[in-house]
């Protein structure tokens, strides 16, 4: 799965291909779809069958002109709507309703797209509800992204938020705990025991979370580890508090 090259193409759609990749798209993210180029030797007739039942147009791919030659597309190539799949913060909660096996993580100012991806990767495998994605000084949706959430990014909600201070007190009056991942952070993570729905926030690779929203958190967790290891990245404290959480509530992941 990845971006294709075409100077025609807007930045907020992307083409991936390969028969997982694509099947993952049309069947999670049908609205996302714009359009499905098919080899003539094609010969997955589940997946045709997919793209004919969620009335997607198909059109005949040849050879190698629309993705380059290095590309391994299967027979399959999909051309996909990025920004389809983030779902405005107020449509989302207007009709959730949090229960303690509730929780969501929130990219705060997060840049690096493999980081994105691999936290809504990680989100989505430990039962997460969504991840809250701020329109501004944070990585969107892009085909690299996609790409490292291994599909996972057409599965789980993703909810565009405007912002992030804002959206957490809204958030705290909806019966949500704020928890702030930090290296420096008063509350160890092996101790928390996460019973009211969560916000785990995930800061920038390098700053952090701002002073202002680390304010706000009524957490701020960190991971004990071994005094060789000064940190982790951003994608990987990520999954390891997400997993945590997991462990405190089963039913997340059924």
């Amino acid at each position: 799965m990845g971006e294709l090259h075409s100077g025609n193409v807007k930045t907020d759609k992307i083409y991936i291909y390969g028969k997982h990749a694509v099947s993952e798209a049309v069947e999670n993210a049908p609205h996302i779809v714009k359009k499905v180029f098919i080899a003539p030797s094609f010969d997955d007739g589940k997946i045709r069958a997919l793209v004919a039942k969620a009335g997607i147009q198909a059109q005949i791919l040849k050879g190698n002109d629309l993705i380059g030659a290095d590309a391994v597309h299967q027979g399959i190539v999909a051309l996909v709507e990025t920004d389809l799949l983030l779902r405005p913060f107020e449509a989302f909660f207007d009709s959730f309703n949090p229960t303690a096996d509730s929780a969501f993580a929130l990219l705060g100012e997060i840049q690096d797209p493999h980081n994105a991806g691999a936290i809504i990767r990680s989100a989505s495998a430990m039962g997460l509800s969504g991840v809250l994605i701020p329109k501004d000084r944070t990585v969107q949706v892009t085909g690299a992204v996609v790409k490292t959430s291994a599909g996972m990014a057409f599965r789980i909600p993703l909810i565009s938020i405007g912002n992030i201070n804002q959206t957490i007190r809204l958030l705290k009056d909806k019966g949500f705990w704020i928890y702030g991942l930090s290296g420096k952070g008063s509350g160890e993570l092996n101790k928390e025991t996460f019973t009211a729905p969560s916000v785990f926030i995930v800061g920038n690779e390098g700053k952090g979370i701002r002073e202002k929203t680390e304010e706000l958190c009524d957490v701020t967790l960190k991971i004990p580890m071994h005094p060789r290891t000064e940190s982790l990245n951003a994608a990987a404290s990520a999954a390891v508090v997400f997993y945590e959480w997991s462990t405190e509530h089963p039913n997340a992941l059924k």
